[in-house]
């Protein structure tokens, strides 16, 4: 047998929790092998974030449970496990969604793994389209339920346990996903998201204060800025019926080397996702904010930032929207802005041309 990446208490973590799910009756039969020397290219995923944990010198991979991949067929989030970013080791189911939840069955978006206060803190986005919040002609389209959960844990692994069960952490009326947490300069804790085009037309991204233990909010959100200040989504625009919607996805909070506040987020152009950057003027999570070019097209988005533990700044995405993939790229802090080095094809390309 293979040396495993997995610890035993971690293969513990993992079986404990999967026995847990199976007692409550929220799997399908038994959950599949963990593999091994996996690589990313071998990986379908979408929103991918990696938590690099320098205790262990270990870089999580987080995405969607798929059950068809895991055996546990719940809306949840499973990781994957590597050393060097090449080959990975998974995947593992770290939160499944309990049953009595104001939740439905659909997929739980956009997973991120946060270290906060000495616990790991899961924000991941779920659904209820049985949950009606509004109908035309008060809003242009039907609303559900839709936002961003947080779940704590004492490991990386999980398992994860909701902090509540009754409802988002952003107001429940509102349409909104992929929550990410920002802790302020005078330490008070945030959760930013975006505010769905689907609601609002023009997409917004706000942000909700929260409580110290991030159980719940502990305060109205705030307006940072809307989908279409972005100066490049028009840059593509023609004269059609087509209707001009408007998306804001995936924002991710970034300090930068001289203070500089950046927020990486995702939209759309013509011709598919892509990876963008706002600034706030300000240094100030309430901005205001001024949009800079693009950092990656290619239908490629939902990007967030980490270090490696040589020091180095990298960037995840997935690319394509359809049969997504990760991809990595060295990145450089040029502290008023980001800028892309290169894409580090050799750890997510094609295995035999970065093989050969």
């Amino acid at each position: 047998m293979k040396n495993s990446l997995f610890a035993p208490v971690s293969i513990f973590l993992a079986l404990s929790f999967f026995n847990v799910v199976s007692a409550s009756g929220q799997t399908n039969g038994p959950s599949l092998t963990v593999r091994q020397n996996l690589h990313l290219p071998e990986i379908r995923l979408h929103d991918p974030w990696i938590l690099a944990y320098a205790p262990t010198k270990t870089y999580y991979l987080y995405t969607s449970n798929s059950g068809r991949v895991t055996g546990v067929n719940r809306p949840g989030t499973m990781v994957y496990r590597s050393k060097d970013l090449r080959n990975w080791e998974g995947p593992m189911v770290v939160f499944a969604l309990p049953e009595g939840t104001w939740a439905g069955p659909q997929p739980a978006w956009a997973p991120e793994v946060h270290e906060y206060k000495g616990r790991f803190y899961l924000f991941t986005t779920l659904h209820n389209p049985e949950r009606i919040i509004g109908t035309p002609p008060e809003v242009w389209r039907t609303n559900y339920m839709r936002g961003t959960v947080i779940a704590s844990a004492a490991s990386p692994e999980g398992p994860f346990t909701l902090l509540q069960t009754n409802g988002p952490v952003p107001p429940a009326d509102f349409m909104t996903l992929d929550g990410t947490f920002y802790v302020d300069p005078s330490g008070k804790p945030w959760m930013v998201y975006a505010h769905e085009w689907i609601q609002k037309i023009d997409g917004t991204m706000e942000a909700v204060p929260l409580k110290d233990d991030l159980s719940s909010a502990s305060g109205p959100p705030i307006y940072l800025f809307k989908a279409s200040d972005a100066p490049w989504l028009d840059e593509q625009g023609t004269a059609s019926r087509k209707e001009n919607n408007y998306v804001t996805d995936g924002p991710e909070m970034f300090r930068s080397k001289d203070g500089h506040l950046l927020m990486l987020w995702s939209s759309y152009d013509n011709r598919g996702y892509v990876e963008t950057v706002a600034r706030s003027k300000s240094g100030e999570l309430k901005g205001p904010w001024e949009q800079l070019p693009p950092l990656v097209r290619q239908d490629s988005g939902h990007g967030m930032l980490f270090h490696t533990f040589d020091g180095q700044l990298m960037m995840v995405l997935h690319r394509p929207f359809k049969n997504a993939r990760a991809k990595l790229y060295e990145m450089s802090d040029k502290g008023d802005h980001l800028r892309v080095i290169r894409e580090r094809t050799d750890l997510d390309g094609d295995l035999g041309a970065a093989e050969r």
